[in-house]
């Protein structure tokens, strides 16, 4: 029982692209989206910088902290740089290559909790844990769908990243339009 994702963990996340080599979700640069704080990025490793790689999460819905995450709950992301790095948003369109391919939203990180009605709100579902009770486990491979207008799309990497990181991350209207692209395995810092 000791071993379930609760809220107010901390988690670094690990991209599934090229057989897990996505790398890790990350903030990177300051964002130029409009409420936006940081542009996020992956990184080869989730400490390129202090807290860069380094997510905390909590429950808009007034989940407590240490009640165990559950696949198909709504969850908030918080980023860890500089003791406050914003909230996982997502914030103005993808480029134009990434809608070539099924992109919706650019993701950045916001001070606001939901800087617009659920931008940064995302549906957290596993494809499968042990034992197969619903909860949520370190290991285990995710997907996260943000509500933004009800059809936010899945968080994926998609292009080059910034200097420092590895590939840009949007959303997606497709689960899976590439290999592995939005699956997201968690970790324990």
């Amino acid at each position: 029982m000791a071993n379930e994702l609760k809220y107010g963990d901390k988690i670094h996340l690990q991209n599934g692209y090229n057989s897990w080599a996505g790398g890790y979700l990350d903030t990177n640069g300051h964002s130029s989206d409009s409420g936006g704080k940081y542009a996020v990025s992956t990184a080869d490793s989730p400490t390129r910088g202090e807290g860069t790689g380094t997510w905390e999460v909590l429950s808009p819905t007034g989940k407590a902290a240490g009640t165990p995450v559950v696949s198909g709950d709504v969850i908030q992301l918080r980023n860890l740089y500089g003791g406050d790095g914003g909230y996982l948003d997502t914030n103005g369109h993808a480029s134009a290559d990434q809608r070539n391919a099924g992109a919706k939203y650019n993701v950045s990180t916001s001070k606001d909790q939901d800087r617009a009605s659920g931008t940064g709100r995302w549906r957290i579902t596993a494809r499968r844990s042990t034992p197969a009770d619903g909860s949520i486990r370190p290991g285990d491979v995710i997907q996260l769908w943000n509500l933004y207008a009800d059809n936010g799309g899945f968080l994926e990497t998609n292009g080059g990243g910034p200097s420092g990181g590895k590939y840009d991350v949007c959303t997606n209207a497709y689960s899976n339009r590439a290999e592995d692209v939005a699956d997201w395995k968690i970790q324990r810092p």
